[in-house]
């Protein structure tokens, strides 16, 4: 008997068979399944018509309540808006990929011609940041005065770049508040890592030209930047202006030193990404390498969720594309055709989240062939025809065998490291006689509070879950109201708000709200005895209460633990893991109430403002700012030509504190 209602069996029915995306969604309206299909009938009606007994395709079919579709005129459009849905919906049966923060980008200034500076009264005889460009660390929304090199896999290689720059082309770094003020030249100069813009030591047309050949060497056009290199040395060697050529000859040595160094053929591939892929243990990493102009700029790994669910769903029911799956097929013997199906499955969901946010590259080099359907898709989606090679030869072999083996490796570390918070969890729950439903879902809340002498007092919650922090369910809570300094008020107050409606919510019988197996204090007798008076009231198990009291002379390792219903302090021993894990989630739950504090405080003391948070304004700056607008309200009413009335304050400074604060 069917466990689904007619509506929802009759919408089935009623599908076209064209090609489509479809979601499945649960009773509580969560999205259980973003999938795609060529026969939106023929896919979905597969998932209602067949028996699938206790697999994970039953049991996320039984959770099937309501669902959704949307038809589209291709295969590559279904691709493209199955996967925009995933990482929207964050599906609980999908491979997922985290989405990190944005990827670092190398920045050059745009310039503006001289003349178009005088209504700024720059000082006489003094050179002006506009007109010589800056390169730099960026991370954020592009804009189109400037130009944006990448993206590169990590800060490091960014900075590493910038070092190259500095070596070769010798361009400023400095911001231009710096750079407007300066009167003789820096360090840098004395080294031969800038040519000294600041103190007109180099014209802006020959600046201009290091700024070109630099952005040239950046996009792999490094022949062409040595044969002007060449051409500008033999010219002023013809002048007879032998300094100048000597300068020349010194770019030309220094770039060829960097090519050596590097050891890259340059000559066939500029822009290529390398993706390898390692699945093992239930877990799988895509280390992605990136090479931008010719050279590589090392490598990220990627960790997927959902893996064994997700691929389970789409394999059983995937039609006749590229591999023949059946149900007999997914559980098939041969573990080694398994794992590989595996791998590309995480392969392409990976291709396909990853880059509709990033710039595509027009060079993919893959450890498994992918679906052509996801490259037409990409190139389609990017505007750039995309090209695919899972099996390369020479220059590209090494690239793809270096990732792969950084692949083995990162997932390696991983199994490692779950493997050893799986045993820490494992200890604690034996060590406290704990009795969890499911010991991977084993679940512990610890709070801490922090403040400077009863100034800006915070506390923090940090919750440990399934082997892991997790910081996307961290809470900080402005604690107000109470006598500064007061610890165990702060306690009480902190623990009513966190669990007070949690509480009202068991006593009326919902069902989907839980209490954590663990609520762990930072503190001894005194913060137990708070907590123990809360819990009486909210009418909550003074048995989840768990106190860390510091050992004789609070050294690490002879720790306590207190219990507010009355059993006995327990030690479990310096070297026990589960005070390894007890530990780790008190110092976490430290560490998030101090930053908190620390923030709030220097809030309070700036008047609110996040003046601070500004790259290129310091304490002088702030005070400036905040003394000649009467406080951050007034910075923040300020207009970008206010602004620049500030001593130190550029156009450009200026433009980019207006868009902070607005």
């Amino acid at each position: 008997m069917s466990v689904h209602s007619d509506q929802l069996l009759s919408e089935v029915a009623a599908l076209p068979g064209l090609p489509g995306v479809y979601r499945y969604f649960d009773a509580e309206g969560q999205v259980l399944y973003v999938g795609k299909a060529r026969h939106l009938k023929k896919r979905v009606s597969s998932y209602f018509h067949k028996d699938h007994g206790g697999t994970r395709i039953g049991h996320m079919v039984s959770k099937i309540v309501r669902m959704e579709t949307t038809v589209v005129r291709s295969e590559a459009e279904a691709l493209l808006l199955e996967n925009n849905l995933i990482k929207t919906l964050n599906p609980k049966f999908n491979i997922l990929f985290r989405d990190d923060k944005s990827y670092p980008y190398l920045k050059m200034t745009g310039t503006v011609a001289a003349s178009a500076l005088k209504p700024l009264g720059k000082r006489e005889g003094g050179a002006s940041p506009l007109v010589f460009s800056r390169v730099a660390y960026y991370r954020g929304a592009v804009e189109k005065k400037h130009h944006y090199f990448g993206p590169f896999p990590s800060a490091w290689a960014v900075k590493e770049s910038i070092q190259l720059l500095q070596k070769v082309f010798r361009l400023r770094t400095c911001e231009d508040t710096v750079f407007a003020n300066r009167t003789r030249p820096c360090l840098l100069f004395q080294i031969k890592r800038c040519s000294g813009p600041c103190v007109n030591m180099i014209s802006p047309e020959n600046y201009a030209q290091d700024v070109s050949n630099a952005e040239k060497f950046l996009r792999g056009e490094t022949q062409m930047v040595l044969q002007e290199l060449e051409s500008r040395m033999m010219a002023h060697a013809d002048r007879l202006e032998f300094e100048l050529a000597a300068e020349a000859r010194n770019q030309m040595t220094a770039l060829s030193r960097v090519l050596h160094q590097q050891s890259v053929d340059t000559t066939t591939d500029t822009d290529v990404d390398i993706l390898a892929v390692k699945v093992q243990g239930g877990r799988a990493c895509v280390n992605l390498a990136m090479v931008r102009g010719g050279r590589h700029l090392g490598d990220r790994p990627y960790f997927p969720t959902h893996v064994e669910d997700a691929h389970a769903i789409s394999s059983l029911m995937a039609e006749n594309d590229d591999v023949e799956w059946t149900e007999q097929s997914a559980e098939a013997p041969n573990e080694n055709a398994r794992a590989k199906a595996v791998e590309i499955h995480v392969l392409e969901a990976f291709i396909a989240q990853h880059y509709l946010g990033v710039p595509v590259p027009p060079a993919l080099i893959t450890s498994e062939a992918v679906n052509k359907h996801l490259i037409e898709a990409l190139s389609l989606q990017s505007g750039v025809k995309v090209s695919a090679v899972h099996n390369p030869r020479e220059q590209r072999r090494t690239w793809l065998e270096m990732a792969e083996k950084n692949a083995a490796i990162q997932l390696a570390r991983l199994l490692a490291e779950e493997g050893s918070q799986q045993a820490r969890t494992r200890a604690l729950v034996e060590a406290l006689d704990l009795a969890p439903d499911d010991m991977d879902a084993l679940r512990m809340e610890c709070f801490d509070i922090s403040h400077t002498a009863g100034e800006a007092t915070q506390a923090s919650c940090v919750v440990f879950q399934n082997h892991k922090m997790q910081n996307s369910e961290y809470r900080r809570y402005k604690i107000e109201g109470i006598t500064p300094g007061d610890d165990y008020a702060a306690m009480r107050q902190v623990l009513t708000r966190r669990y007070g409606k949690l509480a009202e919510a068991i006593r009326t019988g919902e069902t989907q709200v839980r209490m954590p197996e663990v609520v762990l204090i930072d503190g001894g007798k005194g913060q137990v005895s708070m907590a123990r008076e809360v819990f009486e009231s909210l009418g909550l198990d003074l048995s989840l209460i768990i106190g860390v009291e510091k050992g004789e002379g609070r050294k690490v390792g002879l720790e306590e633990l207190v219990f507010a219903d009355g059993r006995e302090k327990v030690y479990l021993g310096k070297d026990s893991a589960a005070l390894m894990l007890v530990a780790q989630v008190r110092d976490e739950a430290h560490r998030f109430a101090i930053t908190g504090m620390r923030a709030q405080r220097a809030r309070v003391r700036v008047g609110g403002s996040r003046i601070e948070e500004i790259a290129g304004i310091g304490p002088k700056k702030r005070a400036r700012l905040l003394q000649r607008f009467g406080g951050a309200k007034g910075v923040e009413d300020a207009s970008v030509e206010d602004l620049m009335s500030v001593e130190g304050i550029s156009h450009e400074l200026a433009e980019t504190i207006y868009n902070a604060l607005h």
